[in-house]
């Protein structure tokens, strides 16, 4: 805890954020909010607007895939080792050729002008700051340029497709994606049309048909010439547009493996050969068929939860697909991260680095940029943490060994998950 007895590190000592917080009371003061989860998303319930709320917590159906998801994370568990010099410990790691200084990434998440008013510009703002890749949604409520410029010039940007079935609108998003940094494109497979939320249902609770949050959409040349087609434009007719930007996003048309190579070849062509990734992937079968197809890389998640009702946990399908895949494509890992614990079973489990979405979206809830801040410097200090009192000092030392499976129902397991 002393900053002036660390050994030198390649990365930051994020641990320090701790003691930071610790050293707050010198000044009889205390952090902006509690990092729990179960505290966090209390406190985001009491500042977002019903609607932001609902939107940010809905899962699809019962939230059995939600539960799912923890349970998963529940029954994986770590294996610490004792009297391993950790002083020197590294977070950093390589993903499609950009050096991160942790295997963590800003999962893309759509609308973010129902948290706070800056919305995306936040995440984009502290994900530069901190080194981690940071993931546009096609569903942004801000333009590719202004995130892009947030984000900082020399910062890790992934684009999230949402494929428009107009030809001339995906390829026009595509190409500003590329023009302004945008490394890598996700095409996410399982929301082309939304699951049943109740939430959201019961409360009318769609922001893009009340004329909110379609910057994206707006902002973009063949968008706006299909705007004039019809004689409308963004100020005079707010919701019209947004009704017809987002039936553009989530279009309700389904897609098939005979897509994959036409939208493929797009961004290829385009980018100039950059990373084309599956997200939403959790069968073997469809992993294999992603890789023959030729994709960069797939994303094993089930959306949080928020799209299939009572489909399997993430975790546990990570590990057929690392060894049914993991050796010819990069995985990455999404759905169910709450603290660095997560992180570090996700990875021990085969994933080159997870994404991270509804922690960071309860933070800008709470309180903006410094409230994305607190929560990702939070993250990253309980998984330096978690490395150095658990005897792993690199990320490539993160393996199966390190974790032990505990069925329900095992000695010493009275609480039958969470």
């Amino acid at each position: 805890m002393d900053p002036t007895n660390l050994p030198t590190r390649s990365t930051p000592h994020w641990d320090l954020y701790r003691r930071d917080m610790f050293m707050l009371a010198a000044e009889q003061k205390h952090p902006l909010f509690s990092t729990d989860p179960d505290e966090l998303e209390r406190l985001a319930k009491q500042k977002l607007s019903e609607g932001g709320w609902l939107y940010a917590s809905s899962n699809a159906g019962n939230s059995f895939t939600h539960r799912a998801n923890r349970e998963a994370f529940y029954r994986q568990r770590i294996v610490p080792r004792m009297l391993v010099d950790t002083n020197a410990r590294d977070t950093t790691t390589e993903l499609f050729g950009h050096k991160i200084s942790a295997p963590i990434c800003f999962a893309p998440v759509g609308i973010n002008k129902i948290y706070h008013p800056l919305g995306e510009l936040n995440s984009a703002k502290v994900a530069g700051e901190l080194g981690l890749p940071y993931c546009l949604s096609t569903a942004s409520s801000q333009s590719i340029e202004d995130v892009a410029e947030a984000n900082g010039a020399n910062a890790v940007r992934f684009f999230q497709l949402y494929s428009p079935p107009d030809e001339e609108l995906m390829e026009s998003i595509l190409r500003r994606a590329v023009d302004n940094g945008f490394t890598a494109c996700i095409w996410t497979l399982d929301t082309w049309q939304l699951g049943w939320r109740h939430g959201d249902v019961a409360a009318s609770n769609y922001a893009f048909y009340k004329g909110i949050g379609a910057e994206l959409g707006w902002s973009d040349p063949v968008f706006q010439k299909r705007m004039q087609e019809r004689g409308w434009s963004k100020e005079k007719n707010p919701v019209e547009t947004g009704q017809l930007w987002i039936d553009q996003v989530w279009h309700g048309k389904a897609f098939s493996w005979n897509d994959l190579p036409r939208v493929m070849k797009k961004w290829k062509t385009i980018s100039g050969d950059k990373p084309f990734l599956l997200k939403g992937i959790q069968s073997v079968a469809d992993a294999k068929k992603a890789v023959e197809l030729g994709v960069d890389g797939i994303v094993c998640s089930n959306h949080a939860g928020r799209q299939v009702d009572g489909a399997v946990g993430s975790l546990d399908v990570l590990p057929e697909i690392v060894d049914a895949v993991g050796d010819k494509t990069t995985i990455l890992f999404d759905s169910g991260i709450r603290g660095g614990a997560d992180v570090f079973k996700a990875l021990a489990l085969g994933a080159k680095a997870v994404l991270v979405g509804r922690l960071w979206i309860y933070g800008m809830g709470i309180a903006g940029e410094e409230g994305v801040r607190h929560v990702m410097k939070s993250l990253l200090a309980d998984f330096d943490i978690l490395m150095g009192v658990g005897g792993f000092n690199s990320i490539s030392e993160i393996n199966r060994s390190a974790l032990k499976y505990i069925p329900y129902g095992s000695s010493g397991d009275h609480n039958g998950g969470m």
